[in-house]
């Protein structure tokens, strides 16, 4: 027994040591350097200028376009991952959605410079509908749309793994007791796969709260979050100070939501 310990223990030292040199060392590093002013003096601040009203519009902002974008991804997704549980070749459809995911964003983020663009591919689509060439880059549309487009596949796996572990007789017993189609998938599909929606609003939200290069590209500096903060104090204004504490806030803001996501009942997830 206490050889098999020791191995058990033995295996888990690698990943103690992956987590202390590449989570637990940055934050303390962030956290470090945000009682830092721009010239290297200790000081409380960075924290007093965070609880501003400039820089609270933009914690807002940030919530407010990553609810969106995990709102409009769940919505796509939910019923995308339903469909694809029900085709012949799922595995096929399902490889052919994550394929996107690994192509390089900035290569994706540039495709969507040329369709969104005055001559790209939606505006000569809309000026042959007789509509005229309309601005789609640099507005909150074409930011949000291609957000979701990025982070659609995050949100379908979990859900579609939700779903195929579902219990098919459970569906059935329900139709059999003369459940209509809403009120079973409200009352037996939904609640059951609710575990994979958790999941995927985790793997899309928290990414999406610190957005800055699709941001400057994609929206044109029109929507501000505190990812685009963030990079303006690192690579910027150099001051570093301001930019961690932002990004401390960022760190506690998503492990909050990581808690809130993960409660947990007696007997299984919420």
């Amino acid at each position: 027994m206490g050889t098999n310990a020791a191995t058990r223990s033995a295996y888990l030292i690698p990943y103690l040591l992956w987590m202390v040199l590449f989570v637990a060392a940055p934050i303390v590093l962030i956290a470090y350097y945000s009682f830092f002013d721009v010239e290297g003096n200790f000081t409380l601040g960075n924290y007093a200028k965070f609880f501003t009203p400039v820089y609270w519009r933009m914690a807002l902002s940030s919530f407010w376009y990553a609810l969106l974008i995990t709102l409009f991804s769940l919505l796509v997704a939910y019923p995308a991952a339903y469909l694809l549980t029900k085709t012949r070749h799922k595995q096929l459809w399902l490889l052919l959605i994550i394929l996107p995911t690994w192509i390089n964003l900035l290569l994706k983020v540039y495709a969507f410079l040329g369709i969104f663009g005055t001559y790209g591919t939606v505006n000569k689509l809309l000026e042959l509908l007789g509509i005229g060439t309309q601005q789609i880059l640099f507005t909150d549309f074409s930011f949000v749309f291609v957000s979701v487009y990025i982070f659609i596949p995050f949100m379908i796996l979990p859900i579609f793994n939700a779903l195929e572990e579902l219990n098919p007789s459970l569906v059935d017993a329900s139709r059999d007791l003369g459940a209509s189609a809403w009120t079973t998938f409200s009352r037996v599909i939904f609640p059951l796969t609710l575990g994979g929606v958790k999941a995927g609003c985790q793997a899309v939200f928290i990414p999406a709260l610190s957005l800055f290069m699709i941001t400057r590209l994609v929206a044109g500096n029109r929507v501000i979050t505190l990812g685009t903060a963030i990079e303006q104090h690192f690579l910027v204004t150099q001051d570093w100070g301001i930019g961690a504490t932002i990004a401390v806030f960022l760190i506690l803001a998503m492990a909050v939501i990581m808690r809130l996501t993960g409660l947990r009942k007696r007997g299984g997830i919420v």
